[in-house]
């Protein structure tokens, strides 16, 4: 991507004010997964049941969850987990859908063929269904170590997310391997690994980079599904997902419980599709009307 490119895209971004909307919110997000201890001193593990699911006030500005825990703390607190599963699936999901997307779309015959009908096969199953599948064949319980519990979240989400990557990359090579600097730069002599990382990819990555901005949003809100139903992250790991499952059988009594984890997974996820938009728009401008 040239740099005069990259300064057009800058300028799109910088027109959108749901860009400056999304960057904020994802910034103090980022902190707070960061540097918890900016936002609050308390222990998100300090539980008292005495406590027990008492509402917001005295100190304790979202109230106690069931075992007595801070809430505000561990609304806090569980912006990490969330994060983390979020960018690592993500991530992950990118690097292995984009390289067989690339490998099918720029060899094209017996290896599209066979990567594409492995992709069809995988795009079959739901992935939330998949996800649950893949943690209740190896399940977490709360002497898992934080890190397993995590990464089996995010490898489950990984197995099955990758196809939608695979597709868009898959077509996007396609068009752009026809290119005429493509087939100047082959007649040249370059060799295949030089077309793609200098010619293919830079012109094929934008739709990915669009899609990925989303998907960290989507796969936030799969794991706090997956922990809700309690199959995703377990005790002790401080999440939303898990603050929100554990509130599901007081929402009339203790409604704060709920509210408060909700509304920053609500935010999270709302901040990552305006963010994504905005990428969108700055990378593929619509077209003015009557052209």
């Amino acid at each position: 991507m040239s740099d005069t490119r990259r300064g057009r895209i800058w300028t799109r971004l910088g027109r959108q004010p749901t860009f400056y909307v999304a960057a904020v919110i994802l910034s103090v997000l980022a902190l707070m997964a960061l540097a918890p201890g900016l936002f609050t001193s308390t222990d998100p593990m300090d539980c008292d049941l005495a406590f027990s699911r008492v509402g917001p006030g005295d100190g304790a500005y979202f109230g106690y969850n069931l075992q007595g825990c801070d809430l505000y703390s561990r609304t806090i607190h569980g912006a990490r987990a969330s994060l983390v599963v979020g960018v690592f699936a993500t991530t992950l999901v990118v690097l292995i859908g984009g390289g067989l997307g690339t490998v099918a779309g720029y060899f094209g015959s017996w290896v599209d063929a066979v990567v594409s009908r492995i992709t069809d096969v995988f795009f079959g199953i739901p992935l939330l269904l998949g996800a649950l599948v893949v943690l209740v064949a190896f399940p977490s319980d709360v002497t898992t170590p934080a890190w397993q519990t995590t990464g089996k979240v995010v490898l489950a989400i990984t197995v099955l997310g990758w196809t939608t990557v695979a597709r868009i990359m898959r077509a996007d090579v396609i068009e752009a391997k026809e290119a005429d600097y493509v087939d100047a730069a082959r007649s040249l002599g370059a060799g295949h690994w030089a077309i793609l990382r200098r010619h293919v990819l830079p012109n094929a990555i934008a739709p990915v980079l669009a899609w990925a901005t989303v998907a960290v949003g989507t796969f936030i809100a799969v794991e706090a599904t997956l922990s809700f139903i309690g199959i995703g992250l377990q005790p002790p790991v401080v999440s939303w997902g898990v603050e929100i499952g554990e509130a599901q059988a007081y929402v009339r009594q203790s409604p704060h419980m709920i509210v408060f984890p909700s509304a920053f997974l609500s935010v999270t996820v709302l901040a990552f599709v305006l963010l994504g938009d905005a990428v969108r728009r700055a990378l593929h401008p619509p077209r003015p009307k009557g052209r």
